[in-house]
């Protein structure tokens, strides 16, 4: 497992970064933000770095012509163009999951490190070595590198967005069907498993659950604890060395929506979002497949698969949560109709096909009996 040092998650937390840089013998760091996220934070952190006496380059990642900053190949050129220009020792990222994402494979590609510093806790990905990233319009993981430190600021993530903590929380509870999934790819499907990993992966998802009151009053104590399980799902993912823990078919439905938008020249929902109304959907059809289809199940394992199901909460239930923190619960709120949902349903599993999930094998069962 990559070593973070240090994780930092405090009030003030951005005023350790400099003397981080410092006592790391730095002389000169790229900071990548968008035009929000320079406001927010990359300004100010730029200027405590100089002062420093540490050379900086910010690069501002340019949005693409429907107005969104994606993780695509102009971002990723137009970012290591500025780090080889400036010889930058490092890259920090300052803001949201598509710009970790965006300075992950960068510092990756020029074998430097970099730093996370989020704006909000709207994804659990700061801290993973995967990078989701739009390939000729296609949505590829790239295995890449974690962070070598995270500092997140309560000051600022607290003043994030409603929208950006509903999403942080939809990515959490994005975990009840991804860990469903793993389980059954492990039974079914001769996946590699980990219990202590999908057991820690469990209890950061429980702290948010139990903790979505606080949460939703947006207090300093309920985005403390949403931002360390997220945090914690990251380290789950890195000790594991792979994202099954965090992301199954309700990423696929996720990351097949968003290539449908991109297609169709429409403006992007933000990832959590995505996440937790597709974690409803599939929540749905998994219980009915429990009842309706108990051929999908192994015979060996199917009181094993069964009883796992009935730990993934109803559709209803997972919708209330959502709509408890204030974001969309169905896909129609995201703009998604009924063709959308259906198609994805049916071809989703086909983005990451190595992965053996209870929906892959449910359309390879009905693709069968077409």
């Amino acid at each position: 497992m990559s070593v973070i040092e240090p994780v930092v998650i405090e009030a003030g937390a951005i005023r350790q970064v400099a003397p981080y840089l410092s006592g790391r013998n730095v002389h000169r760091v790229s900071i990548v933000a968008d035009i929000i996220t320079y406001d927010i934070i990359g300004r100010s952190l730029g200027k405590s770095i100089e002062a420093s006496g540490i050379q900086i380059l910010v690069t501002v990642i340019n949005p693409d012509k429907q107005g969104d900053v994606i993780a695509d190949e102009a971002s990723i050129v137009q970012l290591l163009l500025d780090v080889k220009s400036h010889s930058s020792e490092v890259v920090i990222a300052a803001g949201s999951g598509t710009l970790h994402d965006i300075a992950r494979f960068t510092a990756y590609a020029a074998g430097i490190p970099f730093v996370s510093v989020p704006t909000a806790p709207s994804v659990d990905g700061f801290n993973s070595i995967g990078a989701p990233l739009i390939l000729r319009g296609e949505k590829k993981t790239i295995t890449a590198i974690g962070p070598s430190a995270i500092f997140a600021d309560l000051d600022i993530l607290t003043k994030a967005p409603d929208a950006m903590i509903a999403a942080g929380f939809g990515d959490m509870l994005g975990k009840y069907t991804s860990l469903f999934d793993w389980k059954y790819g492990s039974l079914a499907g001769g996946e590699p498993y980990s219990e202590a990993v999908a057991e820690r992966t469990r209890k950061a998802l429980e702290q948010c659950v139990n903790n979505s009151d606080e949460i939703a009053r947006r207090s300093a104590k309920g985005i403390e604890i949403l931002t360390r399980a997220l945090i914690e799902s990251g380290f789950a993912m890195l000790q594991f060395g792979q994202s099954h823990s965090a992301s199954g078919s309700e990423h696929h439905l996720s990351h097949y929506w968003e290539m449908e938008f991109m297609k169709l020249g429409r403006r992007q929902i933000l990832h959590g979002a995505k996440v937790g109304v597709a974690c409803a959907e599939i929540s749905r059809l998994y219980h009915e497949l429990a009842i309706e289809s108990p051929a999908l199940f192994p015979e060996e394992h199917r009181q094993t698969l069964l009883e796992e199901i009935r730990r993934i909460p109803d559709e209803q239930t997972i919708r209330s949560l959502i709509r408890k923190l204030g974001g969309p619960d169905t896909p129609e709120r995201l703009g998604i109709d009924a063709e959308l949902l259906t198609r994805s349903l049916r071809e989703a599993d086909r983005i990451r096909p190595n992965r053996q999930t209870l929906l892959k094998k449910y359309n390879e069962q009905r693709n069968a009996n077409v």
